[in-house]
């Protein structure tokens, strides 16, 4: 299988939210199921850099470092073999407008462009975006290491999905694997959500503006790999 992107995502802030899976039930692709974690139901709200990207091995003048949040929720494709745990994306927002088009147009990713800024450094991650009802920003205090969170775990659960589905109507889904190792979590203080999901998310997500998080995590982040994906629905 060969790499179509590599990259190393850093600083990633997860907000997960559990929700009532019938609120996702004409998002899932054919061909997969929800992935539960003992019965609960997660979606994320994850922000996080992308650093040092290159498409087929090269680098894309100004388009190496950016920001990227995105909302997304897990899913499952048993194969002969194994049981392939993934993640679909609701949207997936950038700062550049190419990258936004590209994976939109050809590759029926849920992408916009929006103006993003971050504000990092050895105690604070911070990430703000422009949305339609003025600037969103999720932001964290970095505390003390909680290492690679165990098999298992809910932390695990949340961090460890290697494939993504994408829906590309007319019953097409693609499938494409991600490598990274597992990340270094820290334990966060001070958590600030202030993000409207309505005007970001649509109405079906205006709730969680007013939801309790039922998990934050902080993920060191590493390099990552995504290789180029196929249609399972041949």
């Amino acid at each position: 299988m060969k790499k179509f992107l590599t990259a190393r995502w850093q600083d990633l802030i997860m907000i997960n939210y559990e929700i009532d899976p019938l609120l996702l039930g004409t998002r899932v692709p054919p061909g997969v199921d929800l992935d539960l974690e003992g019965g609960k139901c997660f979606v994320s709200l994850v922000a996080f850099m992308f650093l040092d990207t290159r498409v087929l091995g090269i680098p894309i003048p100004f388009h190496t470092n950016f920001e990227e949040v995105n909302l997304r929720f897990y899913v499952k494709r048993e194969v002969a073999s194994e049981s392939r745990r993934g993640v679909c994306f609701i949207k997936e927002i950038v700062p550049r407008w190419a990258i936004a088009t590209v994976a939109r147009v050809l590759y029926g990713e849920p992408y916009e462009s929006r103006k993003m800024e971050n504000r990092r450094n050895g105690t604070h991650v911070e990430y703000s975006w422009g949305g339609e009802g003025g600037t969103d920003r999720v932001a964290v205090d970095r505390s003390h290491s909680l290492g690679v969170p165990t098999d298992g775990s809910h932390e695990s659960f949340i961090i460890e999905h290697y494939w993504g589905y994408t829906d590309r109507g007319h019953g097409r889904v693609d499938e494409y694997r991600v490598d990274h190792p597992k990340w270094e979590l820290f334990s966060v203080e001070k958590p600030m959500i202030a993000v409207d999901f309505q005007a970001n998310y649509g109405s079906d997500f205006a709730f969680l503006a007013g939801a309790e998080p039922y998990s934050i995590l902080l993920a060191k982040g590493s390099e990552v790999a995504v290789y180029k994906g196929k249609n399972i629905n041949l």
